[in-house]
């Protein structure tokens, strides 16, 4: 995957705050948070509800329109977090996000093969229409959905089929990082090997993810860092849930068992 030769690092935030702009009043949601994660690597991002993380996850795949970077510095595969469109139209291209709902708000009367499709035809108007077919049902066979799901609409599938509909659509373009809210969300048992071998795969090649999770066996299959969050503050940071370092006024009832 190509990646742009100035970033070493596929995410690095440094002292970064977010705040979100409504009805002409600034509210700080995310404090001084600083981090990197490497190429290939992971980070789960841990936290109750409130604390900033999804907040934080749209603003660095630039999908958080009411965020602002009020404070510090984020940078995404070398592109700089800012609220400009142009800046963030270049991050929804070297990003795959699925967000909270992205499964269960998928496009009602567009059937999956035209979701999964859509980061790349809405960016090219040129397309080899039978190699995309191809990309689309590669992507779905990956994930575990039959050849018969391409041409349903979301409503005739299941809360996890559709969450796998929104993975696929995030991984069409090949991104460089993976940010997901609770990626697994709804995903069977059976599946979800599935869906951990495909990250692996990409993970191998460079992926980068950063994941908004709360379950301890999911981030310990992915080998991942644990940033957690709580009012917006950085609180503890470490590998995997059982190694953290936790700052010396943090709340110990922050992750939930």
């Amino acid at each position: 995957m190509a990646r742009i030769a100035a970033a070493d690092v596929a995410i690095r935030c440094t002292d970064l705050s977010i705040a979100h702009t409504s009805a002409g009043r600034t509210t700080r949601v995310v404090e001084g948070v600083s981090f990197e994660l490497a190429f290939g690597g992971a980070l789960a991002v841990l936290g109750p509800v409130g604390s900033g993380k999804s907040t934080l996850a749209a603003t660095l795949a630039g999908v958080e329109s009411s965020a602002i970077v009020s404070g510090g510095e984020a940078r995404v595969a070398g592109i700089r977090v800012q609220r400009a469109a142009r800046a963030r139209r270049r991050l929804t291209f070297v990003t795959g996000y699925v967000g909270q709902t992205s499964g269960a708000s998928l496009p009602p009367r567009t059937t999956v093969a035209e979701i999964v499709a859509d980061p790349l035809l809405s960016r090219r108007q040129r397309v080899n229409r039978r190699a995309v077919s191809v990309r689309v049902a590669g992507l779905l066979d990956e994930l575990g959905l039959a050849l018969g799901v391409a041409d349903r609409l979301p409503y005739e599938l299941s809360a996890g089929m559709r969450q796998r509909v929104a993975l696929a659509r995030a991984l069409m373009l090949d991104a460089q990082v993976l940010i997901a809210d609770e990626p697994f969300a709804g995903v069977d048992a059976t599946a979800r090997p599935l869906v951990h071998a495909a990250l692996a795969r990409r993970r191998a090649a460079g992926l980068a993810c950063l994941m908004i999770m709360s379950d301890r066996a999911a981030i310990a299959e992915m080998d991942a860092d644990v940033l957690v969050l709580h009012e917006g503050h950085a609180v503890a940071y470490g590998h995997g849930t059982e190694h953290l370092l936790w700052s010396p006024s943090a709340d110990r009832g922050v992750i939930a068992s």
